[in-house]
């Protein structure tokens, strides 16, 4: 694995080496909701750092959606490139060969020494097949996997956590309530979704800290 982490008394901190992030997302708000707290702090922690931000699914208002919250969470970040595609929302387990290319291709033009993507056992179909072809693609990198609430009640048990204060939490859910006015009807789509999970996982670390994200990292080296 290419990415390392610092052990500081106890805990892990982001390494000041970490250049290449990439950060992909079935659709557009995963990867907002799934890891943004962590981005928001890495990019505060971390210099010089490139970031690659891939969706893979959105409309033309959804794709507006997603550009603009791209340009709020990437603002620190020295360089970065958001690529937002057309796949065809729930249909992913059948465009296969297509979403597989276009990773093939990006694996030609990126090698990030972080990857954020989706978590293995989340039960959205689009969600597990960027996860398959996450770890397909992508065979010697740190991946962490991400998770997003939703009806399903597919949230596991994380085996690792970022720890964030409170203005990277209320960045996040503020970027994401104002960046997705589409998204709002929802039920589970509200601030103290995003809020209670948050907390959820900053009781979890068992630290001070009151938030945090949760990560599963299925194969970690050090």
């Amino acid at each position: 694995m290419r990415a390392k982490l610092v052990e500081r008394g106890g805990l892990w901190k982001w390494p000041q080496s970490t250049r290449h992030i990439l950060c992909l997302g079935a659709h557009a708000d995963d990867i907002e909701i799934g890891c943004g707290g962590t981005i928001l702090r890495l990019l505060s922690e971390a210099h010089d750092v490139e970031v690659t931000w891939v969706v893979f699914s959105a409309n033309k208002q959804r794709k507006a959606e997603a550009g603009k919250s791209a340009r709020r969470f990437l603002e620190s970040s020295t360089d970065n490139s958001v690529h937002v595609k057309a796949f065809r929302e729930s249909f992913f387990p059948y465009q296969g060969v297509a979403i597989k290319k276009a990773f093939e291709r990006l694996k030609r033009t990126c090698n990030p020494d972080i990857i954020f993507t989706h978590y293995r056992q989340d039960l959205h179909q689009d969600h597990r097949l960027i996860n398959e072809l996450t770890w397909n693609t992508f065979r010697s990198h740190f991946i962490l996997e991400y998770e997003i609430p939703k009806y399903d009640g597919d949230l596991g048990v994380p085996n690792m956590f970022v720890q964030l204060d409170e203005t990277h939490c209320a960045n996040k859910v503020r970027h994401v309530m104002e960046c997705f006015k589409s998204q709002q009807g929802k039920q589970w789509f509200t601030e103290d979704t995003f809020w209670a999970l948050l907390r959820l996982r900053g009781i979890e670390t068992g630290r001070a800290s009151k938030y945090a994200e949760g990560f599963f990292s299925r194969k970690f080296v050090w």
